[in-house]
């Protein structure tokens, strides 16, 4: 390493935030980088660990720590460290295809794996990851690769989320011909219509598709795929298992998870979170969020139902509209402000986070917006439009949910979000294909494979291990490619 004593002398600085203030005021990221030279010393903190646990993605516990991609982070944060950003990018397109959404959507399982946080502050990797390919992209490093020989065979992707994004990468510049179907009129999937723009502006994933398409990747936007009653265009799937030498499935988990009170879906002022998310993002860049063209918070008291980060980000959102009052609820208890002597390093902390949406919160309304222990237990409306909610405690015993007697409680509300999580994906697609689904919702492939029981039919991400993080996505994505490229080629160099 260049700076051995780089985690002694150097203290983690992370990048700076614009005030809440003012950041509500737009819909635009608000992180700011670091200069060069503090970025430097933020590299020279990594460790020469020896055993480079951030890279190693070990579940321990049932919670994964160490990145899915296995990031070669010690190689690139030394070469940040010494100013080589050709080298350290080098390093990083090893390993990941799409750096500019991981650093900056990522939870960071890297930083939770390393070393120096044992007994002090992590190294900045997620930080580090985003300014290496931003600087990689301003310094016009990030020139399209084009394949020098074409293999001849032609592949499909269903779905341009992460995963769909990934295999057409990786199979791309392996040299066979790929075209990616998306039924949404952009790509990106839940990065496009589900992430809202303060976390990921729409500029960065246009950009990743120009450079895409530079190299050879084909997009087909507005497509549905196998749901020929569809508004639109559609295509036959006969018509890809024809046509095309091998297909992957990547269409997400997208089935939400509905709300377990009668009738929900018949009242005025109910959506599901990610399709007020979507409705944001698209009139944002569509019309500039002119006003009738989307879900509007504005002058409405908000409940979220669901404590995650998608139920953050509808806080976050229903601010910047201007919510009269915003209150998010959680089932499960409250973490502990604190890691716990039963929770040590490498564990994923299981500590309380309190992200941006619930900081906005409290900085408008002067108290977090979540309530612990509590879900809805009823409706109340008037002319089938929502005026309030009424709410319960509830308690785990025995593994099992049960509600605290004497606890109900009301709760003025006109907009209530749904953000409890998704059950699988949507099946018309999988069906189509005559792929079977697990009792999960997800698509059924052969044990430790991507393959489906549908001959040259994969399946990778979401729509094959269920909800869960871009970073997987992405990783599960490059994995299923190098199958894909095995049973295309009957071997694989990936």
């Amino acid at each position: 390493m260049g700076k051995p004593t780089g985690f002694l002398e150097y203290a983690r600085r992370e990048d700076a935030v614009i005030p809440v203030k003012e950041r509500i005021s737009s819909f635009k990221e608000f992180h700011t980088s670091l200069d060069p030279e503090k970025r430097k010393e933020q590299g020279a903190r990594c460790m020469n660990c020896g055993v480079p646990m951030c890279q190693s993605a070990i579940k321990l516990k049932g919670m994964v720590t160490g990145c899915p991609l296995h990031n070669l982070i010690p190689e690139w944060n030394d070469e940040i460290y010494h100013d080589h950003i050709a080298h350290a990018l080098s390093r990083l397109l090893k390993t990941s295809n799409f750096p500019e959404f991981t650093g900056r959507v990522c939870p960071a399982l890297c930083e939770k794996a390393c070393i120096c946080g044992m007994n002090d502050d992590p190294v900045t990797i997620h930080n580090n990851e985003l300014y290496l390919i931003e600087s990689a992209f301003k310094q016009g490093l990030m020139k399209p690769r084009i394949p020098k020989i074409r293999s001849g065979k032609k592949v499909a992707v269903i779905g341009s989320g992460p995963s769909g994004l990934a295999v057409a990468d990786q199979l791309n510049h392996r040299g066979h011909s790929v075209t990616v179907f998306e039924r949404e009129d952009r790509i990106g999937g839940l990065l496009m219509y589900g992430i809202p723009n303060m976390k990921l502006q729409k500029e960065v994933i246009d950009r990743r598709r120009k450079l895409m398409e530079e190299e050879g990747v084909v997009f087909e936007t507005g497509v549905n795929v196998g749901d020929p009653g569809a508004k639109g265009k559609t295509v036959d799937v006969k018509e890809l298992l024809k046509d095309y030498d091998a297909i992957a499935l990547c269409c997400g988990a997208k089935k939400a998870r509905p709300l377990g009170v009668k009738d929900f879906d018949k009242v005025k002022g109910v959506f599901y979170a990610v399709d007020f998310l979507k409705s944001t993002t698209k009139s944002l860049l569509d019309s500039g969020l002119k006003e009738g063209t989307y879900i509007s918070a504005k002058g409405k008291k908000v409940v979220i139902v669901g404590g995650g980060d998608t139920g953050n980000d509808c806080v976050g959102t229903c601010i910047r509209h201007g919510c009269k009052s915003v209150t998010q609820l959680e089932m499960m208890p409250a973490p502990p402000a604190v890691r716990r002597p039963d929770n040590p390093w490498p564990e994923w902390p299981k500590v309380l986070k309190t992200d941006y949406g619930q900081e906005e919160a409290i900085t408008f309304f002067g108290d977090d917006p979540r309530i612990y222990e509590t879900t809805v237990k009823e409706l109340v409306t008037k002319n089938d439009k929502l005026t309030a909610i009424k709410t319960v405690k509830v308690q785990f015993k025995n593994g099992k949910l049960t509600e605290v007697e004497g606890s109900e409680k009301e709760i003025k509300c006109d907009l209530l979000l749904i953000a409890a999580g998704f059950t699988g994906c949507e099946e018309y697609t999988a069906k189509a294909f005559g792929t079977e689904l697990t009792e999960r919702g997800v698509v059924k492939t052969e044990a430790g494979s991507y393959r489906t029981g549908v001959p040259k039919v994969f399946s990778a991400g979401d729509m094959h291990r269920g909800q869960s993080l871009v970073v997987w996505a992405i990783a599960e994505g490059r994995e299923c490619a190098r199958e894909i490229d095995e049973y295309l080629m009957g071997y694989s160099n990936m």
